[in-house]
């Protein structure tokens, strides 16, 4: 078996709205999240955000013309029980680069990991969000000036 790297991107997505594009989980339908994943081996972060939104939602941005911006925020969390398999032995944190997107709300996604999407207001997404990193990025970081 091959084990997730400890260190993720969290990307999110809104629109000129300010709704926010969460995400249902495929293996936990109460979990409702941004874009997310792990680093590849060798990846940096802002390669990782870059395909993790490709990889779940099927939209393919780029710095010229749909950028996504470095949040400058880290975050280190404890990995969920269920979930500590999925890394080395040993492991129960890991950290988490933040990063954020304007994008069209009209544009088709196409999911594939997940089984559903919904474009809700900042203030839906801030009880919806199930990981309070994921509350914390909404909240300081949608409906600001990029």
């Amino acid at each position: 078996m091959s084990y997730k790297k400890p260190e993720s991107v969290l990307v999110v997505l809104f629109d000129k709205h300010h709704r926010v594009l969460i995400l249902q989980r495929q293996d936990d339908a109460n979990f409702w999240q941004s874009v997310t994943g792990a680093l590849e081996a060798g990846e940096q972060p802002i390669d990782a955000a870059y395909r993790e939104v490709a990889e779940e939602t099927g939209l393919i941005l780029s710095p010229d013309a749909c950028p996504i911006e470095d949040c400058a925020c880290i975050n280190r969390y404890e990995i969920r029980p269920r979930w500590q398999h999925r890394y080395p032995p040993g492991t129960t944190h890991n950290t988490e680069h933040v990063f954020r997107a304007c994008i069209d709300s009209r544009l088709p996604l196409q999911l594939t990991e997940h089984l559903h999407a919904e474009w809700v207001s900042k203030d839906e997404a801030l009880t919806r969000l199930w990981s309070p990193s994921n509350r914390e990025a909404v909240a300081k970081f949608v409906g600001v000036p990029q």
